[in-house]
Order: C-alpha cells, then structure tokens, then sequence
C-alpha cells in the first residue's frame, strides 16, 4: 500500500509558538525558585499587544513583564508591547484534590506517546525533518538579518508498506526584509536551509522531489503583525506531526502535576524505550487519568503488529519497568526543574538530552 503522510513545524516567530516559548520562561522561573509551583500562566499576542492570563499558586517572585520582555526581545522583536495581566490562585478546589498523601493529577484527560524505528530519534521522519529544518533555518537567520524569526516547513514523504520510500515535497516559507529580492531570496534559502537538510536524508531523494520555496511569494508583515498567536494551538507541531493520535491537551504553560504534559511525556519516553529494546518497530502508548487520581485509570499499547513478542508479554514489561503514576513521574524523569523553555520550539521529543527521551534497558 502507498500512502504520502505529511508535517509541519514552526519556528519560534510564529506568534503561537512565540506564545509557548514566553509560557514556558515563566514556568521555568517559578520552578528556579519554588520547586512545588502550581503554574498555567499563559498568553496571547497580536501586534504590539502581549495578554498574559492564568493561575499560579507559588512562593516564587515573578516579574511577568520583564521575562515577556526580553522573550521578546530575544525572539527579534524591536517593538515596544504593551502588557496586559491578569493573574490568579489556582482553585483551592483543585489544590486540594491534588496534593493529598500521595500527588495526584491536576486535571482529567487523555495522553498519547508514540515512537517508531525509521529514524534515529524514534519519531516519524515526517516530523524530524520538518523540525531540523527550521532549526537550520532558526540557527542562519539570527546571523542574517534581513530574515526574519517567523517561519513555517512542511514535508511530505511516500510510504510503501508502512515504510518511508521518498520525500515528494520539501516547503519551508520565511519571512524577509521586503528588500529582498524574491529569486535571491530562494537561491540563499535553498543553498542555506534545504541543500543541508535534504544532504542528510539524500537516500530519500530523487529527481521528482518538489522544493517549495516561500510560494506565497512575499512574507514580509511576520509574527503578531501578521497574525494573532496564543499558547496550545500547535499540539500537533509539537508532538508527532500528525501521524500518532493527539489526546487535546497542550504542554507549554503547565507544570508536571497536569498530566497533559508529564503524562504525554512519560507516554513517549515508554514507547520509545519498546522500539530502542526492538521489541516492536512502532508503538503507541495511551494513558488516561482522572483529577484527583495518583494513577492512571487505563492503559493501552498499540505495536500494529510490529512486535516481537506477545502482547502479553508487552504489557508484563510495562508493567515491571514503568509506573504511571504522577509522583513517580515527576520523580523518575525529575520534572520539577528549570527545563522548559527549550520545549517550547522544534518539539517536544526531538532532543535527546530531554529526561523522557533517555534509553533503558528493560528487563
């Protein structure tokens, strides 16, 4: 069976991924100084207008307007924004149904983790060459400043038998200095940006392989001037570009009590270390809790028929090397750290140093 699946990823100009980064650098400071913080402090952004909302129940002392500042600052922007902040406790309703004797989840909900063996990073190749090519992309354009830190990539790619054959087309849209010349602009970024990257996957291309450069033509009005942005909108970016299933909830902004974060990771972090112990070639895990509830409430292992032993068996191995329980996630993958603010762009599973990416040996 042919089939061409496809993902996408967005670099850290893109209002909503500009929205997670700020989220998550708030997060990380709570962390820095209180350990035990209770964070879902978001934001939104269109023009120059930053709104920053949530709850956070913390000893930390945070100045939300300076680390959204120099976020921003960072990210390349040079205008002045005007903040916007409304911020409370969390519930006292959800404290307490959290830290009982024994840490319990913060919320309610489903989460997916998925791992495959046709790339070196466990994730579909759809999606790791999408994310490398806007880190290429990321790394070029904050030496050169007529590019600007808005940008988009797609990749498509033919699979035979559940197997990735070729890449059909390779998109990458960024934005430029409207001084650019749209021919110059397609030569630097083809040369810089989509030679390095289809270089490393060059068993994937052949001469009917599609590069689409900016085919918009013009992307000059870039980030919050162009579009609105707020955090969770880029869920799919973020985990598996659409190939694994997607339980709803985002990560960036939360602390690991909310499952929809240290769960989803916990849920990569088994499924990968199935497909590293080869004893499947993909897996998806799902995991589902219930507010209140230290563990989760059901499990589910998906291999497609990929592995290697029973099922059975699977499920005894699971059960003997991971426990999905809030508290010892938290403990095991040591999640109440100032570790964050690197998720928030290019994926959440596409760096090994991340604690959930880490290989075992199962026993």
């Amino acid at each position: 069976m042919e089939q061409i699946l496809t993902s996408e990823s967005v670099n850290i100009g893109h209002p909503d991924k500009t929205c997670d980064y700020i989220a998550d650098c708030f997060l990380d400071e709570a962390l820095s100084q209180d350990k035990n913080s209770q964070m879902a402090v978001e934001c939104a952004i269109k023009s120059n207008h930053l709104f920053i909302y949530g709850e956070a129940t913390t000893s930390a002392k945070i100045n939300y307007s300076k680390i959204a500042r120099d976020a921003l600052k960072k990210i390349g922007y040079k205008q002045k924004f005007k903040i916007t902040k409304v911020i409370t406790k969390q519930s006292p309703d959800i404290t307490n149904a959290v830290q009982k004797k024994k840490l319990c989840a913060n919320d309610q909900g489903v989460v997916f983790g998925y791992a495959t063996d046709e790339s070196a990073s466990f994730l579909p190749l759809t999606i790791e060459i999408a994310n490398k090519i806007m880190r290429v992309y990321d790394d070029f354009r904050q030496t050169n400043p007529i590019f600007f830190p808005d940008a988009k990539s797609q990749v498509w790619i033919k699979y035979v038998d559940g197997q990735p054959k070729n890449i059909t087309t390779l998109l990458i849209s960024v934005s430029h200095d409207e001084k650019l010349p749209f021919e110059e602009l397609q030569k630097i970024i083809k040369e810089k940006a989509v030679s390095l990257i289809l270089n490393q996957y060059s068993k994937y291309v052949d001469d009917n392989t599609k590069i689409l450069i900016n085919p918009s033509g013009k992307f000059t009005v870039w980030g919050s001037y162009g579009d609105s942005g707020c955090v969770g909108r880029k869920i799919v970016v973020d985990g598996y570009g659409s190939i694994a299933h997607v339980g709803g909830g985002c990560f960036s902004s939360k602390n690991a009590t909310k499952v929809d974060r240290s769960g989803a990771y916990y849920a990569r972090y088994v499924a990968k270390n199935l497909v590293a112990n080869k004893l499947c070639k993909k897996c998806e895990i799902s995991a589902s809790y219930a507010i209140g509830i230290e563990n989760a409430i059901a499990l589910n292992i998906d291999c497609f028929g990929t592995n290697t032993i029973s099922m059975e068996e699977i499920y005894d191995i699971v059960n003997k090397n991971f426990n999905f329980s809030v508290q010892n996630i938290i403990d095991e993958l040591d999640l109440n750290r100032s570790i964050y603010k690197q998720t928030a762009c290019f994926g959440h599973f596409s760096d090994p140093t991340f604690p959930w990416e880490k290989i075992i040996i199962l026993k």
